[in-house]
C-alpha cells in the first residue's frame, strides 16, 4: 500500500487526538488544537476562492504568531508552497525574491508593512496582499477576509509526497538569494527523524524563539504539531522576555542560535528566575566551546543539545548528544562530546570527505568536506540548475563546512569552505557585501571576512584597498553600506590596507587575512 507523506497530516492527527489541548499560547490569544485546524481550512478555503492552485507560491512575512503557524498548513493542504521570508531584509531583496518565486499572494503582518510596501507596485505576478493583525488602510484585513470562509476543507486536490511543500530563500555564498525547494516527503522524514533525537513528546511546551521563516523553525512547526505539543509564540528576540515566557508557560524546549542563548544567560544573571521544569535548549550554528555548555547545564539546569544543518537538508544531519558509551565520562568530557557538531541522524549518512571524495581518518585532524545522503535533501534551487548540480554531485550533498571526525565518530567543523558569514544566526554573502562596496567610488579592492564577535559570535568586517589619491573613513563608509543593505550584513568595522594577500592567480587570500583576527581572539580567549 502507498500512501503519500503529506506535512498536512501532522495537523490531522493533532487535531484528532489533541483538539482541546492548547496548541497555540500567545499574549494575543489561546487556540486549541480543533480550533487551529478549522482555522486553517479557512484559510485554505480563502486561497482557492483567490485562484490559488497546486504548485502555487504563498509567501509570508511575519513574526512568530499564531497567524504564521497556521499558515503553514492552511497552504499546504491545498498543495500551494510555502514562501517565508526573511524579516530583516531590504525592500529591493524582498522584490527579488517575490518575482523570483513568482508569489501569487503575499500575507504580511501589519508591523512589516513598510518594508514592502514601496515594491509591491513593481510585482505583476503578486495578486494579493492581506494584512495580519491591526488595520491598514488600502489592504485586506487578514481576520475578516478569514472568517468569511467554511470551517471544513472544500478542495481536496490530489497530493503526492513528491510536491513541493515550501520554498526557503538563503543568501548561500552569491549575491542574489537561492530558493531551496524542499517536498513533502522530505520535510516528513525530517520530521520523523528530528522528533525522536530531540525526544519530541505530548507533554512538551516549545517556545518559538527561532524565526519560522529559518527552514520553517528547524521544521518545528512539523514536529511538534504532529505529538500535539503546545506551542508559545515570540515575536521578538529579547532575552528577558524569553525567560519570562518559560517562566509563565512551563516550556520544556526551546530552539535558538547560540548568540541568542548567550544573551539568556547573561539576563539570567542579571535576574534569577523560578524555572522548575527541565528544560531542552537545541543549538545550531558555530560550535560553541565546552565552557559554554557547561553554563548552560550547570548555572540555568538545562539540557544542552547541538545540532547541525542547513536549510538544503531540511535542515537538520547530525547531533551531538552523548551516546550510552559515554555515559561514565566525566562531566568534562561530556561537554567536549556535546561541543560537537556530532554524529548522523536516524535516516542520514554523513561523511566527512578529501579532495578525492576519500572519507578522512578518524583523527580528529585530517580536514575535510562534510557530505551527506538522506531523504531530507532538496529537490533543488528553483530556476537553478548550474547551483543545483554544483551541490549535489554523484547523490551526495555536499555542505560546503570543513570538519575533522575523532575516533568516536563525531564530527568537529573547523572551518567553512564557502565564504559565507553566521552572524546571530543569519547568513551573510559576501560576496553580496562586497558588490556593494565596489560601488564606492572610492574603493579599489575589497574582501569582506568573518571576524570574532563577542554577541554575534561572528560579524562581517571589511577591508579596504583605497583608490590612489582617495580618502574614506571607517564610519563613511559604513554609513554607505546601510544606506544599500540590511543592517545585520553591514559590516561592523573596516580595515584599510595598501594592498591584499592573493594567491598567484590574483585570488584574494581570505584565510590570511581572517587568521589574525581569530588568533587573536583565541589569545585574549585563552
Amino acid at each position: 500500500m502507498y500512501v503519500p507523506l503529506l506535512v498536512s497530516d501532522f495537523l490531522e492527527r493533532a487535531v484528532k487526538l489533541y483538539g482541546d489541548k492548547p496548541a497555540i499560547l500567545d499574549d494575543t490569544c489561546i487556540r486549541t488544537y480543533s480550533e487551529v485546524g478549522e482555522r486553517a481550512n479557512q484559510l485554505s478555503n480563502g486561497l482557492a476562492s483567490l485562484g490559488v492552485t497546486k504548485g502555487d507560491k504563498v509567501a509570508y512575512l511575519a513574526p512568530n504568531t499564531p497567524e504564521m503557524l497556521e499558515g503553514f498548513y492552511g497552504v499546504a493542504q491545498i498543495g500551494a508552497v510555502m514562501t517565508p521570508l526573511n524579516t530583516r531584509l531590504k525592500p529591493f531583496d524582498y522584490q527579488f525574491i517575490l518575482e523570483h518565486s513568482e508569489s501569487k499572494v503575499l500575507f504580511v503582518d501589519y508591523t512589516l508593512l513598510r518594508q514592502v510596501e514601496e515594491i509591491l507596485p513593481h510585482l505583476p505576478d503578486l495578486q494579493h496582499v492581506i494584512v495580519h493583525g491591526e488595520r491598514e488602510v488600502g489592504y485586506e484585513p487578514y481576520e475578516e477576509w478569514l472568517q468569511q470562509f467554511p470551517r471544513e476543507c472544500m478542495m481536496e486536490p490530489e497530493l503526492d509526497e513528491q510536491d513541493i511543500a515550501s520554498l526557503l530563500y538563503t543568501s548561500g555564498t552569491t549575491g542574489d538569494p537561492k530558493g531551496v525547494l524542499l517536498s513533502h516527503r522530505s520535510n516528513y522524514l525530517h520530521a520523523l527523524s528530528a522528533m525522536h533525537h530531540l525526544r519530541v513528546s505530548d507533554q512538551d511546551v516549545l517556545l518559538h524563539v527561532l524565526p519560522m521563516f529559518h527552514v520553517n523553525g528547524w521544521g518545528s512547526p512539523y514536529y511538534y504539531t504532529a505529538n500535539g505539543a503546545s506551542q508559545v509564540m515570540l515575536r521578538q528576540t529579547d532575552p528577558d522576555l524569553i525567560l519570562d515566557k518559560i517562566e509563565q508557560y512551563g516550556v520544556t524546549v526551546v530552539h535558538m542560535a547560540p548568540t541568542v542563548l548567550n544573551m539568556v544567560l547573561e539576563a539570567f544573571e542579571r535576574k534569577e528566575r523560578t524555572i522548575t521544569q527541565q528544560v531542552r535548549v537545541v543549538i545550531a550554528g558555530s560550535a560553541p566551546p565546552p565552557a559554554f555548555v557547561r553554563r548552560v547545564e550547570e548555572e540555568l539546569g538545562w539540557t544542552f543539545i547541538q545540532v547541525y544543518g542547513m536549510t538544503e537538508i531540511s535542515p537538520l544531519i547530525t547531533i551531538s548528544e552523548p551516546r550510552s558509551v559515554d555515559i561514565l565520562k566525566s562531566n568534562e568530557e561530556r561537554y567536549v562530546l556535546k561541543a560537537k557538531t556530532g554524529y548522523d541522524l536516524i535516516g542520514t549518512r554523513v561523511k566527512v570527505v578529501d579532495e578525492l571524495g576519500e572519507e578522512v581518518p578518524c583523527d580528529g585532524n585530517t580536514v575535510g568536506e562534510i557530505i551527506t545522503r538522506t531523504n531530507h535533501v532538496m529537490e533543488g534551487y528553483y530556476k537553478n540548475k548550474e547551483a543545483t548540480q554544483s551541490t549535489i554531485q554523484h547523490g551526495w550533498l555536499h555542505t560546503g563546512d570543513m570538519a575533522t571526525v575523532d575516533e568516536k565518530g563525531y564530527i568537529e567543523i573547523v572551518d567553512r569552505k564557502k565564504d559565507v558569514i553566521i552572524s546571530g544566526g543569519e547568513n551573510i554573502s559576501s560576496i553580496e557585501v562586497e558588490g556593494v562596496l565596489y560601488d564606492h567610488p572610492a574603493i579599489l579592492e575589497a574582501a569582506v571576512i568573518a571576524v570574532p564577535h563577542e554577541k554575534w559570535g561572528e560579524s562581517p568586517h571589511a577591508v579596504i584597498v583605497l583608490r590612489s589619491g582617495e580618502a574614506l573613513t571607517e564610519m563613511e563608509l559604513i554609513t554607505f553600506c546601510r544606506e544599500r543593505l540590511a543592517h545585520f550584513k553591514v559590516p561592523k568595522g573596516i580595515t584599510f590596507m595598501n594592498e591584499l594577500p592573493k594567491t598567484a592567480s590574483g585570488k584574494i587570500q581570505k584565510v590570511l587575512l581572517r587568521k589574525s583576527f581569530w588568533q587573536d581572539h583565541e589569545r585574549h580567549v585563552n
